[in-house]
């Protein structure tokens, strides 16, 4: 079955159906999914996801976009959320330059600060990097990240930012894109990168795959971007479901069985 390493179903998109799709997944062949706090608010809500679905986990973080928000205060309640039973990352942290806001600065140290999080609650952490690679992976090799351990989400860079990421020990997060007519380079980036080190994710509900790109994305969507991922690397949807499904497992450090709680 099919594992999502990254969702958003706390996103308002998901108001009026969140129960249908989340009580769902295990007949549309998704085993389990991980939630993504991206603020302070998602991850509270994300925590009360995981104790509603057998099939969520969470991961507790802070988004670059959002880092303004944090304070030590804030922070400590932050620590006490990663350290959750059911929150299996600490993330989604990074930089995001796409924006530009808040200041760079503000951002790079609520990275630096949720990686060391990171290792303090032994979580591996959940990075997004847009339009900063270069930092990204400077502020990675200060912190150690290697020893951290954790996914690059929603990857976006080239082989040569893939081949550092991946000699760093991280896996690399794949979404719809991948089946975007103009996503040569992540094409490449599939067909260079080992199959142990990949995993699908959906980041709905944004980036939709093709057939429905545009629309809102859910988990249920993922075996487009298995059979993208299966034709890149010449192996059946089985082969990259099979394969994804225990990276994710390893990524996340669960049990290599059954992912769902009882």
């Amino acid at each position: 079955m099919i594992f999502d390493t990254h969702a958003h179903y706390d996103d308002e998109a998901f108001d009026e159906d969140r129960e249908a799709l989340l009580e769902g997944l295990t007949e549309h062949g998704i085993e389990a999914v991980v939630n993504i706090g991206n603020d302070m608010l998602s991850t509270e809500h994300t925590l009360e996801l995981t104790k509603r679905y057998p099939q969520v986990y969470g991961a507790a973080g802070v988004h670059p976009s959002s880092s303004a928000e944090l304070d030590e205060e804030k922070f400590s309640l932050l620590r006490t959320a990663a350290m959750d039973p059911q929150i299996v990352a600490v993330g989604e942290t990074g930089l995001d330059y796409y924006w530009d806001e808040p200041d760079r600065g503000i951002q790079k140290y609520w990275f630096g600060r949720q990686l060391e999080l990171a290792r303090e609650v032994r979580r591996p952490v959940v990075i997004h990097s847009r339009d900063a690679a270069k930092d990204t992976f400077d502020i990675m090799k200060e912190h150690r990240a290697e020893e951290i351990g954790g996914v690059i989400h929603c990857f976006s860079y080239g082989r040569d930012m893939a081949r550092e990421f991946l000699n760093l020990g991280f896996y690399l997060g794949i979404g719809g894109v991948l089946t975007f007519g103009n996503a040569k380079k992540l094409k490449e980036v599939v067909e260079y990168a080992p199959l142990d080190r990949l995993v699908l994710e959906t980041d709905c509900p944004y980036l939709a795959p093709v057939p429905n790109r545009g629309k809102r994305n859910s988990s249920y969507n993922l075996p487009y971007v298995a059979d993208a991922m299966a034709e890149i690397k010449g192996l059946s949807r089985e082969e990259i479901i099979r394969a994804t499904n225990r990276n994710a497992k390893q990524l996340y450090r669960l049990a290599p069985g059954k992912a769902e709680r009882n």
